[in-house]
């Protein structure tokens, strides 16, 4: 789902923003991962500042778009706040890759790893209360948070996903040249690629330029 932002005209929203991410992953957790591209070969940092990280909070709608336009106007007068949530970002980040990809290869979550996931979960849960959402009940954050209110939905989204019987199907891309984490919810859990139009197709040209090859030799 893209997200909308708000103008001025009419008080109305009145347009969409083009994704900045490519978010394939099928759960917020795994796609956060992901913004450490080529991990294993040429590594692309993708959130390079606090901006990144909402903007990141903004394309995968986790937040209220409300909520992160105030975070963007403080961040202009607070850099350091931004920069160290930041820091702290990237580092829940690898914790969380760690752990899964732990999990993945049937390996225990290395303990330093899931103590440091444990710890941003356990702040996440912190802010959590339970709102009136249309005849039924649902989890919502703190509207008041400061610039770390970025990390809380992440952080459970890692956790419900740990906690699940889904937890088997978190997969990495066949590519050795991303390995971007994924979720495969495909009907007989065969996914291989993080995307057809990123991997998929790209192993599709190679294959036949393969046979193409050998045909002609």
């Amino acid at each position: 789902m893209n997200p909308v932002i708000h103008t001025k005209e009419a008080g109305k929203v009145s347009r969409r923003r083009p994704p900045r991410f490519e978010l394939i992953a099928g759960n917020v957790a795994l796609d956060f991962v992901n913004t450490l591209d080529d991990r294993y070969t040429t590594p692309k940092e993708l959130l390079t500042s606090y901006a990144d990280l909402l903007r990141f909070c903004e394309d995968a709608a986790v937040l209220p778009l409300g909520q992160l336009e105030r975070l963007i106007e403080r961040s202009y007068i607070a850099a350091d706040e931004g920069q160290r949530i930041l820091d702290q970002a990237r580092e829940m980040r690898e914790a969380i890759h760690d752990v899964f990809f732990a999990i993945m290869r049937k390996s225990p979550a290395p303990p330093l790893a899931l103590a440091r996931l444990n710890a941003y979960v356990q702040s996440a849960a912190g802010h959590m209360r339970l709102v009136p959402a249309k005849g039924r009940f649902e989890w919502s954050f703190d509207d008041f948070g400061g610039f770390d209110v970025v990390l809380w939905p992440i952080a459970r989204a890692a956790a419900d996903l740990l906690a699940s019987d889904q937890l088997e199907y978190v997969r990495a891309c066949s590519s050795k040249t991303c390995e971007w984490m994924f979720l495969d919810t495909s009907k007989n859990h065969h996914r291989r690629w993080c995307d057809m139009t990123r991997c998929g197709n790209r192993a599709k040209v190679r294959r036949f330029y393969a046979r193409q090859k050998k045909g002609s030799c």
